[in-house]
């Protein structure tokens, strides 16, 4: 394969996908997009979360589809991919129930898909069908593809479940779905990625925009340099505390075992899943060997990929952007 293009999640902006991927050389033929430029070969490798949020994402489940079947795509599972099918798995312990409940706050979050899957009569089945082949992550010729984090004990906890290039058995999935099990521990990782305790270290919890007390914010494991709370964990701009105030600035206070999750592996690993903001910061976005690929596409900005053309290091200057502020390459406005 000469070359890769990571696109960030997509979640049903089908529009923005069109542009980006037409930017980035790929064009329509024969029912898929495919890259148009003859004397190069290239694929397309989606991080996942193509559903939920937007308003297109029948449009955008068909053209991904399409191109993953017609060989010039390549898909990992996203987060809310694997929430739609733990949405759909009855429980088998509870009459009526499912592996993820339906509680009016997950259906809050997975309510436009459930909304426009409906104009076709079986659509909804054949998607979470469908969304069971998808690998939870890749290693390629040159790179790894994850959607949160890459993990090499997680992935050995999945691989015992699911071997390669089947679907995700109904057992796993209901392992995955209770916590305390090793299955559910390593899905975390893998779709949602490792946090850090804040009550560990002194700190008081803080009010997520659903209004819910967090306790533990998500862990920046693609910085290897980071040693402080304040560089290691991530809490949300402009939350509170409980009690309603500004949450204040975290203490740069060591935190010595908090390496676990670091990756130093020789292959750039590529994600999704963390809403960042264009453009790419270093250490925040990117290192030498890890790249996030999703800049808020569904939350009005635009939609991101990395285009990967063999280099051992990332490289700022390969992320493309379509979207918000215009047309975007190499990272420059």
């Amino acid at each position: 394969m000469g070359g890769y293009d990571i696109i960030g999640d997509v979640h049903g902006c089908a529009d923005k996908l069109e542009g980006l991927l037409r930017m980035l050389g790929y064009e329509e033929r024969d029912g898929a997009y495919r890259y148009s430029t003859s004397d190069e070969e290239r694929q397309a490798v989606f991080v996942g979360d193509l559903i939920d949020r937007g308003t297109q994402q029948i449009k955008t489940l068909e053209l991904v589809r399409a191109m993953v079947e017609a060989g010039s795509a390549r898909i990992v599972m996203g987060n809310h991919e694997f929430n739609a099918i733990s949405y759909a798995t009855p429980n088998p312990e509870i009459p009526g129930e499912f592996m993820r409940r339906h509680t009016d706050k997950n259906l809050k979050q997975h309510k436009a898909f459930l909304d426009q899957v409906q104009v076709q009569p079986g659509l909804y089945a054949r998607s979470i069908e469908w969304f069971k082949t998808l690998p939870l992550w890749l290693d390629l010729d040159g790179i790894r593809i994850v959607h949160a984090c890459w993990s090499d004990d997680a992935i050995r906890a999945v691989g015992r479940w699911v071997a390669p290039g089947t679907s995700m058995p109904t057992d796993f999935v209901v392992r995955a779905n209770q916590k305390g099990r090793p299955e559910y521990e390593a899905i975390e990782v893998l779709l949602k990625g490792p946090e850090i305790s804040l009550e560990r270290y002194g700190q008081e919890g803080f009010k997520d925009k659903d209004g819910h007390v967090r306790h533990r914010a998500r862990l920046r494991w693609w910085d290897s340099e980071a040693i402080t709370l304040r560089e290691l964990a991530e809490v949300p701009e402009n939350v509170r505390t409980p009690a309603g105030v500004t949450y204040p600035r975290l203490p740069d206070q060591e935190c010595g075992d908090e390496s676990a999750y670091d990756y130093h592996g020789v292959k750039p690993v590529f994600y999704g899943h963390y809403w960042r903001r264009w453009k790419p910061d270093k250490r925040k976005d990117w290192t030498t060997n890890t790249a996030c690929v999703d800049f808020s596409a569904v939350k009005g900005g635009p939609l991101v990929a990395y285009r990967w053309n063999g280099e051992a290091t990332v490289t700022p200057k390969n992320y493309v952007a379509y979207g918000k502020g215009g047309r975007t390459k190499h990272g420059q406005d």
